[in-house]
């Protein structure tokens, strides 16, 4: 059953690591229900095509695609891309940012712990791990809100998972990443409540992306959801996105404050999930 959910011509998406996973899908399935779609990304002139036939397919549902190549991380290129968005709004004031989704994958993967120094996380890999998949949230945010670009019935969302409450080897300070952007979430929530807007962190299944496919044991831990999974499948960015696109509409205003699962009951079963037991 398709989603009976449709957005407004003047109602745009801000996605924050547009070009690929989640972002990518998210950004298409909004387009799909009438959403125009901000995306910022941060790609070389050899994965450029991927971005222009995502823009492409965007366009082919009716909606409008802009999107940004910068860091997301870096104040002055994120001052210049809000101050962009809000130039194109100036001539309709009806205009709005309705969803942002954060879905920023850029940390250093190394143990806190190791008998070589140089295989040590530094200070400096720690804190720009937490800033881009966490902190950068709240800043994006900060500066929509400062220029009035988003307004009530919007819908924040991060991107996290089970990293943000397990341990995994290397993980550590995306880890502390994740946990900072659940957090960031809860206050966002709170803050911008009286103002009708939510603020929800999503928490994906193991799911086959660029992203996954740099941590190390990637393939172990997808044969693993596969086995966990009561599906027996991995979740996809499809899934996901489905989901944020339910949680976008006008009837999910009461949804906030959450780490809301989007993985079939993965994160809830033990290493072999009970369907193999019928």
């Amino acid at each position: 059953m398709k989603l009976d959910v449709r957005f407004k011509s003047n109602e745009w998406a801000l996605i924050l690591g547009a070009s690929s996973g989640f972002g990518a899908a998210t950004a298409v399935e909004l387009a799909k229900h009438g959403m125009n779609i901000f995306g910022v990304h941060l790609d070389r002139q050899a994965t450029m095509p991927n971005v222009q036939n995502l823009v492409k397919e965007i366009n082919r549902t009716g909606a409008k695609a802009v999107f940004y190549n910068i860091n997301a991380a870096d104040s002055i290129k994120r001052n210049e891309t809000l101050d962009d968005i809000q130039e194109q709004f100036e001539n309709d004031s009806l205009s709005t940012v309705k969803v942002v989704l954060h879905s920023l994958a850029f940390g250093t993967l190394k143990s806190f712990i190791a008998k070589k120094r140089e295989e040590t996380l530094t200070q400096a890999q720690m804190e720009m791990t937490v800033d881009v998949m966490a902190h950068s949230l709240v800043y994006w945010v900060q500066g929509l809100y400062e220029r009035n670009l988003i307004k009530r019935g919007g819908r924040i969302f991060g991107m996290t998972s089970s990293g943000g409450h397990t341990t995994m080897p290397f993980y550590g300070a995306v880890s502390a990443a994740k946990a900072s952007l659940e957090s960031h979430i809860r206050q966002l929530s709170m803050e911008l409540g009286p103002m009708g807007i939510t603020a929800n962190a999503i928490i994906a299944g193991v799911t086959d992306t660029p992203a996954l496919r740099k941590i190390p044991g990637n393939v172990k831990m997808i044969e693993a959801a596969r086995l966990k999974n009561p599906a027996g499948r991995l979740t996809t960015p499809a899934d996901v996105a489905k989901a944020i696109v339910a949680l976008s509409s006008e009837e999910s205003g009461w949804i906030s404050g959450n780490v809301l699962g989007v993985d079939g009951g993965e994160d809830k079963v033990g290493f072999v999930s009970p369907r193999n037991n019928y």
